[in-house]
Parts: structure tokens; sequence; C-alpha cells
């Protein structure tokens, strides 16, 4: 048994370098490098599917003036993107308790009429959309799927592992792999996304035209608004708001050198 159980761990560590060599990519402007387990189509079709299953549960803002707004702004930032493959596409939910937005696979995009009151103009409005539009660009979706079956791929390893072993430890030691693959892996990994959003954020506004120096405006206005408490940032998905702030702040210079003042 022993020996089956070394043969198999022998296996497992080879097959997981071997996909881990060759499903590495380099994220976009900052060159992160990825792990990517799902194709570009493959992610593109599941986004589509989310969205249009969206569509159906929501309500739509049906504020003209806001509706081409959104559309004027994110086909802007959509354009310096440069993904023609992706089926850009806009709109505006209508609830003024989300202050959110997303941008899934493939460009389907959505902002949530709650956070209009923090945008205050073209400028906050664009820092939005461009963040959410740097985690389709670099295929943050892909990268979590592609990281979640990794880490079942793991856990598949220490069942087999501990076959031999009693109850009480497998579930222990499963338990233990758990939070520590959430803890150590999972939420440094969305953080990480998150300042990379803000990093690729921050370039594809300038290359639309809008100040990034007026993004740290829309987050402190962000800041003042949040009432609520957040959890400690190693338990959280999103890094400390100070953290942010901060960081925001350093890219700027960086993304000034990509703006040019728009024409009305």
């Amino acid at each position: 048994m022993n020996k089956n159980r070394q043969k198999f761990n022998k296996i497992f560590l080879i097959l997981f370098l071997f996909l881990f060599l060759i499903s590495c990519a380099g994220s976009p402007y900052t060159g992160r490098r990825q792990f990517l387990m799902i194709s570009s189509e493959q992610e593109v079709a599941l986004g589509e599917q989310a969205y249009n299953d969206m569509l159906l549960k929501v309500k739509l803002s049906k504020d003209k003036d806001l509706v081409e707004m959104v559309n004027r702004v994110g086909n802007r930032i959509a354009k310096v993107a440069e993904r023609p493959d992706y089926n850009w596409e806009f709109s505006v939910i209508d609830d003024d308790n989300v202050a959110n937005a997303f941008a899934l696979p493939g460009g389907k995009t959505a902002v949530y009429t709650g956070i209009l009151k923090y945008t205050a103009d073209e400028n906050g409005l664009a820092f939005v959309l461009a963040h959410e539009i740097a985690h389709a660009l670099a295929r943050h979706g892909a990268e979590r799927m592609s990281q979640m079956m990794l880490l079942q791929l793991g856990q598949a390893g220490i069942g087999a592992a501990l076959y031999s072993e009693s109850e009480a430890t497998q579930i222990a030691v499963s338990q233990a792999y758990n939070i520590a693959s959430t803890v150590g892996i999972t939420l440094p990994y969305s953080r990480t996304q998150e300042y990379e959003a803000d990093h690729i954020g921050l370039i594809l506004m300038a290359k639309a035209g809008y100040d990034p120096k007026t993004a740290t405006a829309f987050f402190k206005r962000m800041l003042a608004g949040n009432s609520g408490g957040r959890p400690l940032e190693i338990l959280s998905t999103h890094p400390a708001d100070d953290k942010r702030l901060a960081e925001l702040q350093a890219l700027i210079p960086e993304a000034r050198k990509y703006y040019k003042k728009r024409k009305n």
C-alpha cells in the first residue's frame, strides 16, 4: 500500500508540475505570471451565459441619459482595451442599494445605479468601468477558476495519500488544507487581482482620455460613504483601504504617461 501511495504521489507531483509549466501566461501591462487552465473561448462562453442569466433577474434602468453616458464612457475604454474579439455590451442595473459594477469575460459589463452617487462625473465612472474591464482583460475569472481546479486536484491528492489513515485524521487534514488554501492562496490572489485591476484600469482610463488623477477622488468618496466596517485584510478579498489608496496614488505617474486629454 505504501509503495502504491508513493507511486501515486510521484505521478501527482509530475502532473502538477506539468500543468503549471504549460499553463502560465502573462497579464497585460503588468506582466504578472498567471496560471490558466481555461481557454479564452471557454471563458467567454461562460461569461455570455452568466450575463444572459443575469439580465433575466435584474431591473434595467430606463434613464436614457444615464444609459447613454455609461455606454459612451464604456465604449471609449473598450476601444483602447484593444480586444476586438470581445462583444462589448454595457448595461445599467436599476438598484440604488448596490454600489458595484462588474465586467464578465468577453466584455459584458454592468453598472449598478447605487455606485453612481460616488462616481460624481464621467471621470469617476471611467475609473469604475476601467477597473472592471481590467478584470476581464487580465482574465481574472479564468485565473480564479484555474486556481480552484488546481486546489481540488490537491485535495484529491491529499485524500489518496491519507487513504489508510483514520477518518478523524482525514477530516482534520482536509479542514486544515481548506483553511490554509483559502487564507494562504485564494484570498491573497484575489487581493493581487484587485491591485492589478486598479493598475491596468488607471492606464485604460488614461488612454481613453480620462485623467487618472481623478481616480483617488472617487475612491475617497467611496470610503466616506462606506459606514460599515471591513474584515481584516488577511480574511478579505480586497486590499485594506489605506493600502489600496496609497497604491493608486503611487501608480498615477505611470498612468499619466498614457494620458491625452480628450476632445469634447
